[in-house]
């Protein structure tokens, strides 16, 4: 019994089925996965995953309105917070073009006045990063950073939400629709072939004032 790639324990797949009401946005274009949850009676609600409208504002604002809320979304995820007195990077996302490079990655490194850690996925190549299997478990490290720097990435997302100051450098991707949010989240553009290191390195140094 398991979902598409996912092998579920049988007490997972029990306890989703106490729910009244999954709502997921993961589903979207995957019809495999949709036809996974009905063949397991879960009792999910898929929503679109993309907004439709040209300007319909900021995506975490336009998943708020599909639930019935309104306002400003801020994704926050609470866990135990704690200073591990070292600053995060995550060199990586999903496409190479929203990627900086990472001579700059290291060259801000080799700058920023503390203990540098490195982290990466499964299959992303860089030698002696920390790595997790468990998101839940990368929350918590990422919670433990004193500042995390990193692309336009789902790690970079995950970082702001467990409120870690965050300084995330974005390509071609629109930081008005996919931006992470937060008081202590700063966005500098990469279009262009910048930012250069300077200019995260001020970004990164207005969070640790």
């Amino acid at each position: 019994m398991g979902l598409p790639g996912v092998e579920a324990p049988r007490s997972t797949i029990a306890e989703l089925r106490q729910f009244d009401s999954i709502v997921s946005w993961y589903g979207a274009n995957r019809p495999e996965f949709r036809e996974a949850v009905s063949r397991l009676k879960l009792p999910f609600r898929f929503l679109e995953a993309l907004p439709q409208e040209r300007h319909a504002g900021h995506a975490a604002d336009f998943f708020l309105r599909q639930v019935g809320g309104g306002g400003v979304a801020v994704p926050r995820i609470p866990c135990p917070r704690s200073d591990g007195g070292f600053a995060a990077i995550h060199p990586f996302s999903g496409g190479a073009s929203k990627n900086w490079p990472m001579e700059r990655f290291q060259a801000l490194a080799k700058r920023l006045n503390m203990p540098v850690r490195w982290c990466a996925g499964p299959e992303e190549p860089l030698a002696d990063a920390t790595r997790f299997e468990d998101l839940y478990e990368l929350a918590l490290w990422l919670a433990s950073a004193h500042v995390y720097v990193g692309n336009d990435s789902g790690i970079t997302h995950l970082a702001a939400a467990v409120a870690t100051p965050v300084v995330a450098v974005f390509g071609p991707t629109d930081a008005a629709v996919w931006g992470p949010r937060g008081e202590r989240v700063r966005i500098v553009s990469s279009a262009g072939g910048g930012p250069g290191v300077d200019e995260v390195l001020a970004s990164a140094a207005t969070l640790l004032a």
